[in-house]
């Protein structure tokens, strides 16, 4: 029988998860729910299981369902396994409108998934989300913290193609940060 292993943070994500705390008022640790779920979500493989939410309950003292709440809310927070790279489209009018609904489409078909799924090798997952703020330059996606917009059949094609190539895990909050977050202070 696999063994449990408990859901912790390494010293580093617990030390700069402690930073993240201090900056909110004693009595108001909830406020840090933000940036504590998108360091839990880097920490353990890129979404947020309930034991994992559990864990930032505790570690900000607040009730599960609090956490569940605000996780679920947010599309930057993934419920469930994702591949290495997750391709965001968005769906609100503006991309609608140029074409963002046919970009799903093609994407779905050349991935051979639909929008919630992953690909078998694991490589994508595609997701629709609200406005990315990228308006005047529809339709676009994100992928990591790369814009890409202005996109066309071809151009989202050759982008895929690129990722696939080179095979890392592109993430918004990338675990690099963890270590690399001098703008926190004591």
């Amino acid at each position: 029988m696999a063994e449990i292993k408990p859901i912790k943070f390494s010293d580093e994500a617990l030390s700069l998860c402690h930073k993240i705390m201090k900056r909110y008022p004693e009595g108001k640790q909830k406020s840090a729910i933000l940036p504590v779920l998108h360091l839990a979500q880097a920490e353990f493989g890129g979404w947020l299981s309930a034991p994992v939410m559990d864990y930032v309950s505790s570690l900000l003292s607040i009730q599960p369902v609090e956490v569940y709440e605000v996780a679920s809310f947010y599309s930057m927070y993934n419920l469930k396994p994702v591949g290495k790279c997750v391709i965001e489209v968005c769906r609100t009018g503006p991309c609608w409108l140029m074409g963002a609904e046919d970009l799903v489409k093609f994407i779905e078909k050349k991935l051979n998934i639909k929008e919630g799924q992953t690909t078998a090798d694991g490589m994508f997952t595609l997701k629709t989300v609200e406005c990315l703020a990228s308006c005047g330059t529809a339709p676009m996606m994100q992928i990591g913290e790369t814009y890409h917009e202005n996109l066309t059949f071809e151009k989202c094609s050759d982008i895929l193609d690129n990722y696939k190539a080179k095979g890392e895990n592109v993430s918004h909050w990338r675990k690099e940060r963890i270590t690399n977050h001098s703008d926190i202070k004591q």
